[in-house]
């Protein structure tokens, strides 16, 4: 499953949360023409998974979903207060003997 950094989840936060941005609105990360593609959005399409916690909520398409199964989502802000995001592996666990 998707996880976020802690500085992600801050973001996501932030950015559904400003003024005149409705009520339980997400980051929506859909598939598009083989591009990731994240847009607010004011609520879940149908088929979207949805993952909250912390107060952040991301609605994933089923490819975007897909993809992002084994990934860590990580987030700045610039110093014009533009915000991007970063996708990294998650590692599996290693075995100790």
């Amino acid at each position: 499953m998707l996880t976020l950094t802690p500085t992600a989840v801050e973001v996501v936060r932030s950015l559904t949360s400003d003024d005149g941005v409705p009520e339980g609105t997400g980051l929506r990360i859909a598939n598009q023409d083989g591009r990731l593609a994240l847009a607010l959005a004011p609520q879940p399409d149908d088929a979207d998974r949805v993952i909250s916690g912390e107060g952040a909520r991301l609605f994933l398409d089923d490819s975007a979903a897909a993809y992002l199964d084994d990934k860590i989502l990580d987030a700045a802000v610039d110093d014009q207060g533009n915000p991007t995001f970063t996708l990294a592996t998650q590692q599996p666990p290693t075995a100790t003997m």
